[in-house]
């Protein structure tokens, strides 16, 4: 198969189609290919495409009649016709654009009218089908690249639908119905139009396939450009901080040449467009022919002049032609840009009809392994369980065969505090991320009061954990919403205060510019890292989880404040098992049960004075803390 033909088609593995989320009476797309994908969005409003046909055969009906009553009138005119009956075909030609006229009105605006829904819903589907797609998926996706696709390349499927697909379509009608008329004119007159329709249907058809790989490379380098300049964006502090102004410049000077280059290729192809100067030769032809029947006396002036008018028509098909193919052309390639994201295969299902209960808080990991591949190939991963059409992964591998963890067992109770220490890179956060379902185990079994996590209602297991990530995300928006994010529930003001006051939030709250009603900016970029914690574990109180995650959550916290904070968490965390990632040692000591990891694998657990007696790795890290200053008599950091 030519690998023209190859993005077209996007593979539908049935069992692969899990999502995370879905809603409720979902529209089914056809999305076996990508023309039929974007034919299933346009026939979702049957009305508006039989609408859009009857008025496109119906100006094209009007324009012939058209070209008959003008060659009549000449008819009428040299036969010596009177006033009357050159005022009659006069009004016969009016009536007829003003039919054309009118079905040009209604034409438009249901073609508008389409492309907007579809756009709309292209845009709605891509953007659920992110929602349900796993962690792993997308954090293999450059954010540049998806933006790309739910906005230029959505924006190309609208302008295929509307108007380049409809004016395909007036294009082909002007030229059947012509045909036609020619033919009851007089067939002989059909011999020039027919070959240049067969000429100009090979020329279209070798412009297509020119045109198909430029406008996938077009696409899919617009895709790069953008992927470099988000994350340029995104990362402009680093690039400051080490001077690397001119360098990011290049790389983004480079992905913009090549996006020119495509431009100038599909350029290229469309200066060589032959159905123009086929069209200019069928003219003359066509006008030779016609003078030599009138000569022969077979056909009349009138008829040779309709003749010509209806040979007219066919030029606003071809000139058209030139620029719609190639809008079409465009809107394919986005289409299969964006059908290879909705298809692509995510591991992990919302399970909408498992198991949900209130948790009590028990966790159990039995022979736990898990890796990001099933296996490592050249040192690339080959992702098996969550790779796309189109989209490869590039991931690579920081333990032995592949695995982040290794036979992970152990067991924390209700209301337990677990604290999971270890070098960096060691698959801490890693962990907990099996806990919630972003990840899913590669061998063994995570157990929340006796139920397998795989088991569980994907809405149920989530609602009731609540994680607390070292990089603390807000939305741009106020931070009372920000806080209420995670709420099952409406909340109050009220309710919303009284939890910031026990994360230590309140008094800086109080003190922005409009208090909880403040934008805090994209990422929460106006506070600081210690509020943007706080504003996190607020959010957390807010959502009372039965089971909290926290990620070196209070890192950014002075003593007197984490202080506080923790006597709140305490007296907060009865029934409620907290996982704790943490470098800080008096939150260490205070735990129930400390998990030692060293290279993916649970070295030793246990209390800390179990693990001081029997663990000489465990003891080592005391040994570098004090050395290093970090173990201070209250640990005491540096407020933020």
């Amino acid at each position: 198969m030519r690998s023209s033909q190859i993005w077209y088609r996007v593979e539908i593995i049935q069992f692969m189609h899990h999502r995370e989320f879905t809603i409720a009476n979902e529209y089914q797309y056809n999305r076996r290919s990508a023309p039929g994908w974007v034919v299933s969005h346009a026939l979702r409003y049957p009305v508006l495409p039989i609408v859009f046909v009857i008025t496109v055969i119906g100006m094209a009906v009007a324009q012939s009649l058209a070209a008959v009553f003008i060659g009549r009138a000449f008819d009428t005119l040299i036969g010596g016709g009177g006033a009357s009956d050159l005022a009659g075909a006069a009004l016969w030609v009016i009536a007829a654009y003003l039919g054309y006229g009118a079905c040009d009105i209604v034409n438009s605006l249901a073609l508008r009218v389409l492309g907007q829904r579809v756009e709309r819903d292209t845009r709605a589907e891509l953007y659920l089908s992110l929602v349900g797609k796993s962690q792993t998926f997308l954090s293999r996706q450059p954010v540049g690249d998806l933006m790309a696709r739910a906005t230029y390349d959505v924006q190309q499927i609208s302008l295929m639908v509307a108007p380049n697909s409809g004016l395909i379509l007036e294009s082909l009608f002007a030229l059947i119905v012509p045909l036609v008329t020619i033919a009851l004119l007089r067939a002989q007159l059909l011999l020039v139009p027919i070959l240049f329709l067969i000429s100009f249907a090979v020329a279209i058809q070798r412009y297509n396939r020119a045109l198909e790989p430029v406008a996938s490379a077009m696409n899919e380098r617009f895709g790069r450009m953008n992927a470099e300049l988000a994350e340029s964006i995104g990362g402009m502090e680093v690039v400051k901080g080490f001077a690397q102004e001119q360098q990011e410049e290049q790389h983004f000077t480079a992905a913009a040449r090549a996006y020119r280059d495509s431009f100038v290729r599909s350029g290229t192809i469309q200066a060589r467009y032959l159905p123009l100067l086929l069209y200019g030769v069928a003219v003359g032809l066509a006008f030779g022919h016609a003078l030599l029947l009138v000569l022969q006396g077979q056909i009349s002036v009138g008829q040779a002049i309709t003749y010509m008018t209806l040979m007219g028509t066919l030029h606003s098909p071809t000139i058209m032609s030139l620029t719609t193919f190639a809008a079409v052309q465009l809107g394919l390639a986005s289409a299969a840009r964006i059908l290879s994201v909705i298809t692509a295969k995510t591991e992990l299902d919302e399970n909408s009809g498992g198991y949900s209960a209130p948790m009590r808080g028990e966790i159990v990991f039995e022979d736990v392994s898990f890796g990001y591949a099933e296996s490592v190939v050249s040192g690339r991963w080959s992702v098996a369980s969550s790779q796309g059409a189109g989209i490869a992964d590039n991931r690579q591998p920081t333990t032995d065969n592949g695995l982040i963890l290794r036979n992970i067992n152990f067991e924390a109770r209700p209301g337990e505090t677990v604290a999971i220490v270890g070098q960096t890179g060691a698959g801490k956060t890693t962990l907990t991320k099996l806990v919630n379902r972003i990840y899913d185990t590669s061998a063994g079994r995570v157990l929340i009061d006796g139920v397998d996590v795989r088991e569980w209602s994907m809405d149920s297991l989530r609602s009731q954990i609540a994680t607390i990530e070292q990089d603390i995300f807000l939305f741009s928006r106020t931070v009372a919403e920000n806080i209420a994010f995670g709420a099952r529930t409406p909340v109050t003001r009220a309710q919303i205060e009284a939890v910031a006051k026990l994360a230590q939030a309140h008094t800086f709250i109080t003190a922005l510019p409009n208090g909880y009603d403040t934008v805090v900016g994209e990422r929460g970029v106006t506070l600081s890292g210690g509020q943007r914690q706080r504003i996190a574990i607020a959010r957390a109180f807010l959502t009372n989880p039965r089971i909290l995650i926290l990620d070196d959550s209070t890192s950014a916290i002075d003593s007197a404040t984490e202080d506080q904070i923790q006597q709140a968490m305490r007296h907060i965390q009865e029934g409620r098992t907290t996982l704790l990632i943490t470098h800080r040692l008096a939150q260490i000591r205070r735990a129930d049960r400390i998990l030692l990891l060293r290279n993916g694998a649970l070295i030793a657990q246990g209390t800390h004075a179990d693990l001081l007696a029997t663990s000489a790795a465990y003891r080592q890290i005391f040994v570098r803390s004090e050395e290093s200053g970090v173990r201070r008599q209250e640990s005491e950091v540096v407020p933020p």
